[in-house]
């Protein structure tokens, strides 16, 4: 595994109920948690609508500039699920059904009423890829070389993940520190910048929010090097606590 090279991927969110707010996503956390995990950045997200030609332009631009592209929603069983269609435009190849996907999915329904046409459309796959197991409903997730097919269901994409996980070559996992802090940012910008350009093996990111009437904000403090990172932490509570702040471990 190489630990020198950063190692990224784009998330493609599909489906017209995100853009309409009906849906809340809650899978770009999920997914973003999980490849730090794998040693593997989340650099950049788009949501698109169930529209071929725009889940097309997504995919084509996102995979040329990141290491592995994912994609949630738009894999289910309805007419409107269209992502096996456009992922398959996109790289060129035609969609077939799945031996394997159709005989799991036959085990499946065969108590739940059988594997009719529409339950069949969940074995559709862009021709030449494998499958990501699914725990849960039985309708797998779908990896084509570098792209992964994911349910834009969050319980189901966990459990993708889940069946994804040390299958992938990445670098070191991201680790991470908070300091919680009852300042406004801008009283202490300039200590954050200080701060993190004495430690260049880690990044600073600042967080504001107001509660309880106040202003405050959580620092999150990033590096793939953990003498490193508590070095840096370390450096950023003295300074604040220099400067008059007081600061709370694992944020506020």
């Amino acid at each position: 595994m190489s630990e020198e090279r950063i190692w990224t991927a784009a998330l493609v969110i599909i489906g017209d109920e995100i853009l309409s707010g009906r849906t809340q996503d809650k899978n770009v956390s999920q997914i973003a948690l999980w490849l730090n995990l794998q040693g593997i950045r989340l650099a950049e997200v788009r949501v698109v609508p169930d529209v071929q030609d725009a889940i097309v332009e997504a995919v084509n631009t996102l995979r040329a500039r990141n290491d592995y592209l994912f994609t949630t929603g738009g894999i289910g069983p309805t007419h409107d699920d269209i992502t096996v269609d456009a992922i398959a435009a996109a790289l060129g190849v035609p969609v077939v059904i799945h031996p394997k996907a159709r005989s799991v999915l036959e085990g499946y329904y065969a108590t739940r009423g059988g594997l009719t046409e529409m339950r069949l459309r969940m074995a559709r796959v862009p021709e030449g890829a494998d499958l990501i197991e699914n725990r849960m409903s039985g309708a797998p997730g779908i990896r084509h070389g570098r792209i992964f097919i994911m349910a834009g269901v969050p319980h189901i994409t966990a459990m993708m993940l889940d069946a994804l996980s040390g299958t992938l070559e990445g670098g070191k996992p991201l680790l991470s520190d908070t300091l919680g802090c009852w300042v406004p940012e801008s009283e202490v910008a300039d200590i954050l910048s200080a701060t993190e350009k004495a430690h260049a093996a880690c990044q600073i990111g600042s967080y504001p929010f107001f509660r309880e009437g106040r202003v405050g904000a959580n620092f999150v403090i990033r590096s793939t090097d953990r003498q490193a990172l508590d070095i840096c932490v370390a450096a950023l509570a003295d300074a604040l606590a220099g400067a008059g702040k007081e600061t709370v471990a694992g944020g506020i």
